[in-house]
């Protein structure tokens, strides 16, 4: 008979702290009967290196392995030397259902291709609030009409590849002004409302998804108390009983500020268990997991978290594996296809605000650009001054200014020579009053976060991202030979 402690393994993800599987590593996950690792940018560096890791984890976790990662596209990317797919928004702009299934499709491919059957994506949250940290472009937008059929085919696309999607955030993250990785964030909209809004996408998508990710926020016309990965009303009672969701639910990482700060990631796991999560995510490396499964194996032995309840997340999990097994390709070099593909999405999503103005071919530009943008925390580092520079230098007479941030420009120390002056936005943060009143270029490229384009009165260019094929769609729009067809989604 499986005994509590093994039981717990089986439900528990957890992560690697570095590109190679220690033997410290390796020796925890045997013991403790784990068989699910989340991967991250860290853990992804080379081809061969990722291969040769994923063929490690795979032999150590067994035929139900269930290897994980974040890979939406745009700034979520957690393997560069994958084909780079365009964020959900700049799908949402692009507007086309087929090409929203090719792209995940093409995604599915390569992560199956590497070794990967299962990945956190696509997001379903309704970006319905500009202000919000987080999510922004990684939204296919805030209208469910036009949202809703690009995310499932984007999910069918990745599912039918043979990598298993995972609909995300349950039940709404869109309408936040708090990153639940920092804080936790409160939605305290009527359930009605609810209901027939950010809920509305994730009931919909449900017969077609694999797997559904919680997140950590609490919605108070459900449960004013716990956050939805901790709510049984949301997690058994709504997605259960209500909906009938037969699938699996996964929580959002649990090393998460809005659980961490207010239950501590181990006790935060077995709630998530008890609540109705089939697998708590948890990170953090060996001493956080051995903690974790500790409190999941104690709320099984003391019927908190009823047994039947954990072997029915079992069978779940092990369906999950069953249906979407791993199968290494011999190859990781990125198929042709795939970058041609991603490249043209990429230049289907470029966006006009306003009426841009090119300038000229060698013509004096001015570039003003933060020099650095390190990661929200969330997606991958931006986009630093000297990559753009470096690509922008062949097609015109540049000068350089840098800033550290925002409020360490002051625009009117800029020469008022009448040099076109281009402002590139490189990080997700909006802009603040002070850059709103005073800072106006000639053309400004909103290079990350899409709504930085409302806070520069001045003509824009929206590229939902800085992948290097993004870059390269800006690029041609600004050499004259891409157009900016898409239509900013919301």
């Amino acid at each position: 008979m499986q005994t509590h402690a093994a039981l717990a393994g089986r439900l528990l993800m957890t992560d690697l702290l570095g590109p190679e599987l220690s033997h410290a590593e390796a020796d925890f996950l045997a013991e403790s009967g784990i068989r699910a690792i989340c991967l991250f940018r860290r853990n992804l560096q080379t081809p061969a290196q990722a291969q040769r890791l994923l063929r490690q984890l795979r032999a150590v976790l067994g035929d139900a392995a269930l290897i994980a990662v974040d890979f939406e596209g745009g700034a979520v990317n957690r393997a560069e030397f994958l084909p780079m797919a365009p964020s959900a928004m700049a799908l949402g702009a692009a507007n086309d259902v087929e090409l929203a299934r090719a792209v995940g499709s093409a995604v599915g491919d390569s992560l199956r291709e590497l070794g990967i059957n299962w990945n956190f994506a696509p997001v379903l949250d309704l970006n319905c609030n500009p202000r919000n940290p987080v999510i922004a472009e990684r939204s296919f937008g805030a209208d469910p009409t036009r949202t809703l059929p690009l995310a499932l085919a984007w999910l069918n696309g990745l599912q039918a590849a043979g990598v298993a999607g995972c609909i995300k955030h349950f039940p709404g993250h869109g309408d936040t002004h708090i990153d639940s990785h920092r804080a936790m964030p409160v939605v305290d909209k009527p359930l009605s409302v609810l209901q027939g809004y950010e809920f509305a996408p994730f009931r919909a998508a449900l017969p077609a998804a694999a797997s559904l990710m919680s997140a950590h926020i609490v919605y108070s016309a459900l449960d004013d108390k716990l956050p939805a990965t901790l709510s049984r009303r949301l997690l058994s009672g709504l997605l259960r009983e209500e909906w009938d969701w037969q699938g699996v639910t996964i929580t959002d990482g649990m090393n998460m500020q809005a659980i961490e700060a207010g239950w501590g990631q181990a006790r935060g796991c077995a709630m998530a268990l008890m609540a109705g999560a089939d697998m708590a995510l948890q990170l953090g490396g060996i001493a956080v997991a051995r903690q974790a499964l500790a409190e999941m194996a104690r709320a099984l032995d003391e019927g908190d978290l009823p047994l039947a309840q954990a072997q029915a997340s079992c069978r779940r999990l092990d369906a999950l594996a069953q249906r979407f097994p791993i199968v290494m390709g011999a190859d990781t070099a990125p198929a042709a296809e795939s970058t041609s593909l991603m490249a043209s999405a990429w230049a289907r999503g470029l966006t006009a605000s306003g009426t841009p103005q090119r300038p000229a071919p060698g013509s004096k530009v001015r570039l003003v650009i933060r020099a650095d943008a390190p990661s929200d925390g969330v997606s991958e580092a931006g986009l630093r001054a000297d990559t753009l520079v470096a690509l922008l230098a062949p097609l015109f007479e540049l000068e350089v200014v840098q800033f550290e941030t925002p409020a360490s420009l002051d625009w009117a120390t800029l020469p008022q020579d009448g040099r076109y002056t281009m402002l590139a936005s490189t990080t997700r943060r909006r802009y603040g009053e002070r850059e709103r009143a005073e800072w106006r270029p000639d053309l400004h490229l909103a290079l990350w976060n899409p709504y930085v384009a409302a806070d520069i009165d001045a003509p824009a260019l929206i590229s939902y991202g800085f992948a290097p094929p993004a870059l390269q769609a800006v690029l041609g729009w600004l050499g004259g030979k891409v157009e900016a067809s898409g239509r900013f989604p919301g």
